[in-house]
């Protein structure tokens, strides 16, 4: 398993094929390619990506 970039917290759940939910800052987390994306869910359910707040080092997903 792998950190949030956000708030380095291990508390993060499966949602999806590729896709995660870190339960300690409520957002949402998917992987592709080896980079991590973040992103925000709004009121509406919609998402918006936070991947502009992160270096891709910060983001790269490694074993």
């Amino acid at each position: 398993m792998f950190k949030c970039p956000n708030c380095q917290s291990k508390d993060i759940g499966k949602i999806g094929i590729n896709q995660y939910y870190c339960w300690s800052c409520f957002i949402e987390l998917s992987v592709n390619k080896g980079i991590i994306n973040t992103h925000q869910v709004e009121e509406d359910g919609s998402l918006s990506s936070l991947d502009d707040l992160f270096e891709e080092e910060e983001r790269r997903y490694t074993i």
